[in-house]
């Protein structure tokens, strides 16, 4: 059994406290960070030694975006792709030695405030960013899983109100139309919602202006874990670590942890 955690930290270096604790109390065996916020060369790689994740993929940028990949399991980079096509760090991908199984960790743009390319040059990015994964995906030839922020809550159920939110971004009929092109260019499987079926509540962000986030519970499901059939049918459980939304000092996202039968 191999257990893959994927979350956006909101910077890697303020809130390492809170990855120990978590690696800690929850171990999985693979953990994928988003919004890292560091260069590869600032990023603690001695602390995710010390911690027994000694296997690791960084690709850093100063203070903005940023993933990382960290393992206590054998696995090599093997791929980074400018989805940006300015430079961002956004994406790396690694091979799980003795597995077969490619995994993904990306970071997809937010998109700015205003669901129009016209007057908001982020959404257009955005959708573009989704465009050239999707003819990524489309020649994907391999057992492979993506996980990370995708910054988009396609379903109805993925958020607190779908009428509220169908004009905000995030859940804009365009970006759904547009995740879902992705999804089908692979065949790609939502593990997430696989193994919490719709309509189950399933949030994984919560903005930080709401001062009462579990009274307010205005949560979206931005978070993902997708693989290919084959992979995916492998999936055994998968968590929801809402408990890290209470720590001090956290992030607007909390983890996720899938165990699978590889």
């Amino acid at each position: 059994m191999i257990s893959i955690a994927t979350w956006n930290i909101n910077s890697v270096r303020l809130r390492m406290p809170l990855v120990e604790r978590y690696l800690k109390e929850h171990g999985p065996d693979v953990l994928c960070l988003q919004e890292i916020k560091t260069v590869a060369e600032l990023f603690p790689a001695q602390a995710f030694a010390d911690l027994g994740y000694t296997y690791q993929a960084v690709h850093g940028q100063k203070g903005y975006h940023g993933v990382a990949t960290v393992s206590r399991i054998p696995m090599r980079e093997i791929d980074r792709n400018d989805w940006q096509a300015n430079g961002e760090a956004r994406h790396v991908s690694v091979e799980l030695e003795g597995s077969g199984v490619r995994l993904d960790n990306v970071y997809i743009p937010a998109g700015g405030d205003e669901p129009d390319r016209e007057i908001n040059p982020k959404f257009g990015q955005k959708l573009d960013f989704l465009a050239r994964m999707t003819d990524w995906a489309d020649k994907l030839d391999r057992p492979t899983l993506i996980c990370g922020d995708f910054n988009i809550a396609p379903l109805e159920s993925d958020v607190w109100s779908h009428k509220a939110l169908l004009k905000v971004v995030s859940h804009t009929p365009v970006e759904v139309e547009t995740l879902k092109r992705f999804e089908e260019a692979h065949g790609w499987v939502d593990i997430g919602r696989q193994l919490i079926p719709a309509p189950q509540r399933y949030y994984s962000w919560w903005s930080y202006r709401a001062k009462d986030w579990r009274a307010n519970d205005k949560g979206r499901r931005l978070d993902h874990i997708w693989g290919s059939a084959d992979v995916a049918q492998q999936a055994r459980a998968h968590r929801v670590f809402e408990e890290a939304r209470d720590w001090e000092q956290c992030s607007d996202h909390v983890p996720l942890i899938t165990e699978f039968d590889l």
